[in-house]
């Protein structure tokens, strides 16, 4: 059976990559964060990656982040399943 949702077996979200264990909110999908996946849809559906990245730095500084961190996470999201075939 195909599924078209990635699949991210690692406890961590499949677009940006955050790992469950640090989501403030409450998860409406299991494939994904409540910052991703909120009010029943995917955030970054229609975004290209430089901008989901971009969105994800701006909030993650917003949230206390240490702009260092920051730009670390924010390159490892071109790894997780959502982006894999995108561009």
């Amino acid at each position: 059976n195909e599924t078209t949702q990635p699949v991210c077996a690692s406890g961590s979200c499949a677009a940006c990559m955050m790992p469950f264990t640090k989501d403030p909110g409450v998860r409406e999908n299991p494939e994904y964060c409540s910052y991703c996946f909120n009010s029943g849809k995917l955030n970054c559906e229609g975004v290209s990656l430089q901008d989901f990245q971009a969105m994800c730095y701006q909030s993650m500084r917003n949230n206390g982040t240490p702009w260092i961190l920051a730009k670390i996470y924010t390159w490892m999201i071109r790894f997780a399943p959502y982006w894999k075939n995108k561009k």
